[in-house]
C-alpha cells in the first residue's frame, strides 16, 4: 500500500511532462508505453498521470534539475 507521502505527492499529465523535458507529446507517449517513465491511469477516460518522482528518475543522471529543486 503507497504511504501518505506518495499520495501526496504532485502527479503530472502528460502535456506538463512534455512541457518540462521539452518534448513532444507523442514522445512522452512512447516513455509511457515503452515502461521508461513510472505512471498509472486514472478515471473513467484512463488518463495517465505521472508523478513527479518519476520525472525526476528519468532525468536521473543527465544533470539536469526541475526548477526549484535544489541539489
Amino acid at each position: 500500500m503507497a504511504s501518505f507521502d506518495q499520495l501526496r505527492e504532485q502527479k503530472l499529465t502528460v502535456i506538463e511532462v512534455a512541457k518540462i523535458l521539452r518534448v513532444s507529446k507523442m514522445s512522452v507517449y512512447r516513455l509511457l508505453e515503452s515502461g521508461a517513465l513510472r505512471h498509472y491511469r486514472v478515471g473513467p477516460d484512463r488518463h495517465y498521470r505521472i508523478p513527479i518522482s518519476a520525472v525526476q528518475e528519468y532525468l536521473g543522471g543527465s544533470g539536469y534539475e526541475l526548477e526549484g529543486e535544489e541539489g
